[in-house]
């Protein structure tokens, strides 16, 4: 066994991200069901049931945002949620306002992944600076 410390994951911070947002958007969903029952016929119609169905996926899909699928799932939602314009406009409203959420979360995940971390080669000019550094400082 090696003493060598495991490193951080800097992914399983967003994945709380997701999951939160996936939440926040069910219930927002959830709250889109009063227009769609004032506006849309009623919530026995098929908007009231594609509404209730997609606000209670997104909980599901929150609870598996550690899964390697889970992100494809909350992405496969949004593009049901853009696809709600068909069943009632309010929902494709709202849909396209997480697309934006989405697609900004999305590039904070690429600039976490794609961050390359500082190596320094033991002997080599940067770490004896830093080295010095630290025997100046106490």
């Amino acid at each position: 066994m090696s003493d060598r410390p495991v490193p951080a994951d800097p992914l399983r911070g967003l994945r709380g991200i997701f999951a939160g947002t996936l939440v926040m958007e069910a219930i927002v969903v959830g709250l889109a069901l009063l227009v769609v029952g004032r506006l849309g016929g009623g919530l026995g119609g098929l908007a009231g049931w594609y509404t209730a169905a997609l606000a209670l996926v997104m909980v599901v899909a929150a609870f598996v945002q550690r899964r390697p699928w889970g992100l494809g799932l909350g992405l496969a939602l949004q593009v049901a949620m853009v696809a709600g314009w068909f069943v009632h406009p309010a929902l494709g409203a709202l849909g396209l306002l997480f697309v934006l959420v989405w697609g900004y979360l999305l590039y904070v995940r690429w600039a976490v992944a794609g961050r390359p971390r500082p190596v320094t080669v033991i002997g080599s000019q940067a770490h004896r600076q830093r080295h010095d550094r630290k025997e100046d400082n106490g």
